[in-house]
């Protein structure tokens, strides 16, 4: 696959991959990073510029709990509006994947 294809489909797909590790509880952004590069190899520095605009939505909100290995932790929860948005955005993935499956279908 072309690098920017697998670029813009990744960028396509990450604020619905965050919300959909926060629909399965609350995280710090670290860990929704490290997670994040596991899965679909985004980079670190990709994380925070997402949450701060997703925050800015409305779509998460913060707060901080105590960590035991040093200062406290900015926690991300998922807000009804993201939960809304994340149906949404499923829901287009799978008509927009459906739609893809049947062109690449007929072209082979």
């Amino acid at each position: 696959m072309a690098e920017s294809l697998q670029i813009q489909l990744k960028k396509g797909v990450l604020e619905m991959c965050v919300l959909a590790l926060l629909s399965r509880g609350d995280n710090y952004a670290y860990e929704i990073a490290s997670r994040m590069a596991e899965a679909v190899g985004m980079g670190e520095g990709t994380i925070y510029p997402l949450m701060r605009r997703m925050q800015n939505e409305g779509l998460v909100s913060t707060y901080l709990q105590e960590s035991d290995s040093g200062p406290p932790r900015k926690y991300y929860k998922l807000t009804k509006s993201g939960a809304l948005a994340l149906k949404a955005q499923i829901g287009d993935w799978i008509a927009f994947e459906q739609a893809v499956r049947k062109i690449l279908g007929d072209a082979t």
